[in-house]
């Protein structure tokens, strides 16, 4: 059987080395030896201060928690059909 595959394979977290702003709002500072959130999009990368990685989780899983019931709905019609 195949390994299942993640949606959320560009996302970790990681220790700052340096001192910089967050991607989401450049008041919120990230300074050296703080944790923060990686995301990768392709070539480029994007840090996070913990805030705004908690808030876009947290607007995240709604998302997914509502593709996962539409899809489920679906497949129970998908089912029925059947």
């Amino acid at each position: 059987m195949a390994k299942p595959k993640s949606f959320l394979r560009s996302i970790e977290m990681d220790v700052a080395k340096h001192s910089h702003n967050c991607q989401h709002n450049s008041k919120h500072r990230i300074c050296a030896g703080n944790v923060r959130v990686k995301l990768k999009t392709g070539r480029k990368v994007e840090y996070f201060c913990i805030a705004c990685a908690l808030e876009t989780i947290g607007r995240d899983i709604e998302t997914l928690k509502e593709m996962q019931e539409n899809l489920n709905k679906n497949l129970s019609l998908t089912e029925k059909e059947e």
